[in-house]
């Protein structure tokens, strides 16, 4: 069974930075694409940012685009959420996500998911 755990979210200024980390356990790492969405209080969970099993590949929502950056290390069985420039808006529990592919693509739906961990962003 795949477990998916979350880390590294927390409060911070506007402008300030985040990193999270989202640590993969129960399967071969590198057989998973991963996906990270948000859910905002009183919104629906939104997509986020994607990579390919390889790292090689990666999508961007148009509203983190050039201030998040999505990564991962296969050999530490761990993916990567940088988030910079925070805004208020940008306030929500953030999803890590797992699909298995045959395909070194990102993905648009997934499997398992995380217990999610919260980014406050103040003014």
């Amino acid at each position: 069974q795949v477990q998916l755990v979350e880390s590294g979210g927390g409060w911070v200024q506007a402008g300030g930075s985040l990193r999270l980390s989202c640590v993969l356990s129960g399967r071969t790492f590198t057989r998973y694409a991963l996906g990270w969405f948000r859910r905002a209080p009183g919104k629906e969970r939104e997509f986020v940012a994607a990579i390919s099993r390889s790292g090689a590949t990666t999508n961007y929502a148009d509203s983190v685009k050039g201030r998040f950056t999505v990564s991962r290390d296969n050999a530490k069985s761990t993916g990567y959420l940088r988030l910079n420039s925070l805004k208020v808006e940008d306030t929500a529990v953030y999803y890590c996500a797992a699909a298995s592919t045959n395909w070194d693509v990102p993905l648009d739906e997934y499997d398992f998911w995380g217990q999610g961990t919260q980014v406050t962003v103040s003014s």
